[in-house]
């Protein structure tokens, strides 16, 4: 068995995509704040009990486990936030991570978090990640950013992955791109519903915008696609207030915005993974979610580093 902790769970994307990879996995603790994701959560896996903030809970009540999991919050360190990192009280949630892994001594971690991270306050921000993990005994340990693209998933969703071995004789590589074409038109519903399509006044307003943004030097605007489109951008928490970075184009119709189902299938998920939410809080979700295959694909390289080493 395998014994897994899954810490700023979300909907459980970095569980489930360990659970694909190790058939013997059990998770032993859950910790998430978010009540809305909770309910996702505990409709998705049986139930399990998810405990609340991991900063009121002490490092000894943290049972022992094999694998610790986090998806840490990245509003620090991401370009859509203020980029304040560890002066940003959530940006400092990684030493409630270091103090776990202090106290447990797990054989090995995965952390997630925004690509910004990498070059945070010239890489000081990172080098200080890293510099902690080192000192309490984590030597063996890689960092990579990956694309959700190279993973067989339509979505140009780059994220740093952190990963540790208290052992330094495990070797561990990050997984290579698979070799797979990918296409929008692959996660797209057959039959949309019209309350999906964008009203002409926010149509207007996002080309006012891109045409106001591209005068100034500015890149943002809207994102334009079809089934035919290699990949879309990437899909934020944001997402349920205009649907301005994934539109899908419609014939002799305003652009539509994706559906859940279709934002469930842009990070990955399973089609039967259940969205017992509001479509607001369902795409806050997905936003804030991991690509599951590439989880999956890290996932996989874990456990074969330690299998071999065992």
């Amino acid at each position: 068995m395998t014994k897994i902790v899954d810490l700023f769970a979300g909907i459980g994307g970095i569980r489930l995509g360990f659970e694909q990879a190790f058939e013997d996995a059990k998770c032993v603790f859950t910790s998430e704040i978010d009540k809305h994701a909770i309910i996702t959560y505990q409709a998705n896996f049986n139930g399990a009990e998810v405990n609340g903030d991991i900063t009121t809970i002490e490092e000894s009540h943290i049972p022992e486990h094999d694998i610790l999991l986090a998806g840490f919050p990245c509003q620090p360190f991401s370009q859509a936030g203020l980029k304040k990192g560890f002066s940003d009280t959530r940006g400092t949630l990684f030493f409630d991570i270091e103090r776990i892994l202090k106290y447990r001594k797990p054989k090995a971690f995965l952390l997630e978090n925004v690509k910004q991270l990498k070059g945070h306050d010239k890489g000081n921000t990172l080098k200080t990640i890293l510099d902690h993990l080192h000192g309490i005994g984590y030597k063996n340990t890689k960092y990579e950013v990956l694309k959700a693209r190279d993973f067989g998933i339509p979505q140009n969703r780059e994220r740093i992955y952190i990963v540790g071995f208290l052992d330094e004789n495990i070797k561990f590589d990050f997984p290579n791109p698979l070799n797979k074409k990918t296409r929008v038109g692959d996660i797209l519903e057959d039959n949309v519903d019209d309350k999906y399509t964008i009203s002409d006044r926010l149509w207007s307003g996002h080309k006012r915008r891109k045409l106001e943004n591209k005068k100034n030097g500015k890149g943002f605007g809207y994102g334009l696609f079809n089934k035919s489109s290699e990949y879309t951008n990437t899909l934020s928490a944001r997402y349920y207030k205009d649907g301005s970075e994934i539109l899908i184009e419609q014939k002799g119709k305003n652009p539509r915005k994706i559906t859940p189902i279709e934002a469930k299938r842009l990070q990955g998920f399973p089609e039967d993974f259940k969205i017992p939410v509001s479509n607001t809080q369902a795409y806050k979700q997905f936003g804030n979610s991991v690509c599951v295959p590439v989880i999956y694909a890290i996932a996989s390289n874990i456990r074969k580093a330690l299998n071999t080493k065992n």
